[in-house]
């Protein structure tokens, strides 16, 4: 194994940003420590001495001594942010776990998949759940990504950092239809499920089987404690607007 510092990951439950990383962390077996922030009651410490810029998950710092809570992380050690940066990093520092493909064309294409989610597929996730966007609208953009998946396999044949990017939104968006967790309808939930059950998302379907399947889904992955935590989330947007440190809303009508 090639890692020769210590990776310390602060993370948070009910974000999937952090889940990419334990994802592509555990795809590589890599030893890693993780600090959790709950996002909805952030410790000053965090931001102060951690991550200054908006206090943000996921933040991996690579070097340095083993951290705890409410320690700044030490000088000579790396700290990087932003889920897509950090999960070309690990593939970087970890070569022999294949995060990315050795053929440049499937490098490129797995790099796109990771932007095509951020840019096409985040705004119609959140808006479900949270904003009123019909389901009809984010089962369309659904059906791209089915579109751009191979016929068997993961998104550049094997398992790579570009279904790290998209798992942790599928597993959320699957668990809220199953337990109604959202702002939408109970009807809507229903159709929802329906359609993924249908022919038309055979093969997404099938992607997402595989995506469970994993060993890493399987470590990186608690439903019941990510339910409990979204449900909190959901709790608050009620009563307040509030969806994270950058979005808040009207409160939605009963």
């Amino acid at each position: 194994m090639s890692q020769q510092k210590r990776i310390t990951l602060y993370s948070a439950i009910d974000s999937p940003f952090p889940h990419r990383v334990r994802l592509a962390l555990e795809e590589a077996n890599a030893q890693y420590d993780t600090i959790l922030i709950d996002l909805m009651a952030k410790e000053e410490w965090y931001e102060k001495k951690v991550n200054p810029a908006g206090g943000k998950v996921p933040l991996l710092v690579y070097g340095g001594p083993e951290l705890h809570p409410d320690e700044e992380p030490t000088a000579d050690s790396v700290k990087i942010t932003e889920s897509i940066i950090i999960l070309e990093f690990l593939a970087d520092i970890f070569p022999e776990a294949h995060l990315l493909p050795v053929d440049p064309v499937l490098r490129a294409r797995a790099r796109l998949f990771c932007v095509a989610v951020d840019t096409k597929l985040l705004r119609p996730f959140m808006g479900f759940h949270f904003m009123g966007v019909p389901l009809d609208a984010l089962l369309s953009v659904l059906e791209e990504f089915q579109a751009m998946l191979p016929p068997t396999g993961f998104v550049v044949g094997r398992w790579s950092i570009a279904d790290a990017a998209i798992a942790p939104l599928l597993t959320r968006l699957f668990m809220a239809l199953k337990y109604n967790l959202g702002t939408f309808t109970p009807e809507a939930a229903k159709q929802g499920l329906e359609a993924f059950e249908s022919p038309m998302f055979a093969r997404l379907r099938q992607y997402y089987k595989d995506l469970v399947g994993r060993p890493s889904m399987s470590k990186a992955w608690d439903e019941e404690a990510v339910k409990a935590t979204f449900q909190r989330r959901l709790d608050r947007f009620r009563k307040t607007g509030i969806i994270n440190n950058e979005l808040r809303l009207p409160v939605p009508a009963e």
